[in-house]
């Protein structure tokens, strides 16, 4: 029903805003990075063996539009849990600013 009240909300005239979201997904500590070994074995192979500790991530940007920066908000942490990670294996983290800004 709060998905509703919101669309009509928004239905009615008033405007939403257009917020960008930066959404960061990593594997947890406790969790064995293959690929991230892989890249740091291949730096090491290149050369570069002050590096260490390498974990392999996602980026995700995406644009959406909200009333205000706490429903943006509350729109992306459930976009994060339900979709674009996998919360058994994966943690997340974001920003979220108003565009133009």
């Amino acid at each position: 029903m709060k998905h509703i009240v919101k669309y009509f909300v928004a239905w009615r005239g008033e405007s939403n805003l257009q917020f960008i979201a930066k959404v960061e997904v990593t594997l947890k500590k406790a969790v064995l990075d293959p690929q991230g070994v892989a890249v740091e074995n291949s730096l090491k192979a290149l050369g570069y063996n002050n590096t260490s500790g390498v974990r392999v991530g996602k980026y995700i940007e995406l644009t959406l539009e909200a009333g205000n920066s706490k429903d943006a908000a509350l729109q992306v942490e459930e976009m994060s849990r339900r979709l674009l990670s996998n919360p058994v294996i994966e943690d997340f983290s974001y920003t979220i600013q108003e565009a133009g800004r």
